[in-house]
């Protein structure tokens, strides 16, 4: 989850979807793919390769037949169909009963005055491309769902935390998910440990006290943006890099999230202790040389 890539089965349904759609909405003048297609393809253009229907099954095993487009396809298939048509065919559920597939670089052909204006057919790509990796995040979580854990919903982009860094971004993704060096995340080592917060022992050390209430790091958090109040799956923070920049800050000042062992939490200016008598340096001794010695 925290890395933004689906399971490779998915993933490998989701590339499949997506050349269809390229394949679907090319011109057929221009894709011999599209020009394959059997000729009840809802396309904008009547342009068919001479052998898209039964010639093009010639040298293939008989059981191969063209696929009727508005002919749903028996389940379970009752005959095989050309590998062009049955790769195409998987855009038919994101067409949601759109009469004609749109037609990307249309600028390369022959203008046609019938079709479209090409900010339409743009726009109406842009959709069929966003319901695709829509289905893909349904089935994401359907099929593997985030542990109870971890709040935040799949994602096909890195969040913008992922930039800050290898050692802070792990250290956010580890304290949003809740398995953390933060006392209250607990570890299959030590579940029943001690979840008081360390640097202050008033409340619970979670993800939130330590960001936003601790009071032993109320100096520190002034390097955090006034009005932050809240790091939940929905906080603004996690959608504004400079929110997030000065977050990083705060955790590399305040050691928030770190190994304790080997990372102890740094003091705060305010509280180091003043020494009580300046530091005596012994005065230079000089030594001359002789010209024998030289």
């Amino acid at each position: 989850m925290g890395s933004c890539l689906p399971p490779v089965s998915l993933l490998i349904t989701h590339r499949q979807r997506l050349a269809a759609l390229r394949v679907a909405c090319s011109p057929p003048s221009l894709n011999p793919a599209t020009a394959r297609l059997h000729p009840s393809f809802s396309s904008l253009s009547a342009h068919r390769a001479p052998d898209s229907s039964r010639a093009l099954t010639r040298g293939l095993s008989s059981v191969y037949l063209p696929l009727h487009w508005k002919t749903p396809r028996p389940v379970p298939p009752m005959r095989n169909h050309l590998p062009v048509d049955a790769e195409a065919h998987r855009t038919v559920p994101f067409t949601l009963g759109l009469s004609r597939m749109p037609m990307i670089n249309s600028h390369l052909v022959c203008p046609t005055p019938s079709l479209p204006p090409q900010s339409l057919m743009d726009s109406t790509y842009s959709a069929l491309k966003k319901r695709v990796r829509e289905a893909l995040l349904v089935e994401w979580a359907s099929l593997f769902p985030t542990p109870s854990y971890y709040l935040h919903p799949p994602a096909l982009h890195p969040r913008p935390f992922m930039g800050l860094g290898k050692f802070v971004a792990v250290r956010i993704y580890q304290m949003r998910a809740g398995k953390s060096y933060v006392a209250a995340h607990p570890t299959w080592r030590s579940p029943d440990a001690d979840t008081s917060c360390p640097c202050c022992g008033l409340e619970p050390a979670t993800f939130e006290h330590a960001i936003l209430s601790c009071p032993s790091r109320q100096h520190s958090r002034s390097r955090l943006p006034h009005g932050v109040t809240d790091v939940g799956p929905e906080a603004p923070i996690w959608s504004a890099l400079p929110l997030l920049k000065r977050l990083a800050t705060f955790i590399g000042v305040t050691s928030t999230g770190f190994p304790p062992s080997r990372f102890p939490p740094t003091t705060p200016p305010s509280s180091l202790p003043v020494p009580l008598s300046p530091l005596r340096v012994p005065p230079p001794v000089f030594r001359v040389f002789s010209l024998a010695e030289v």
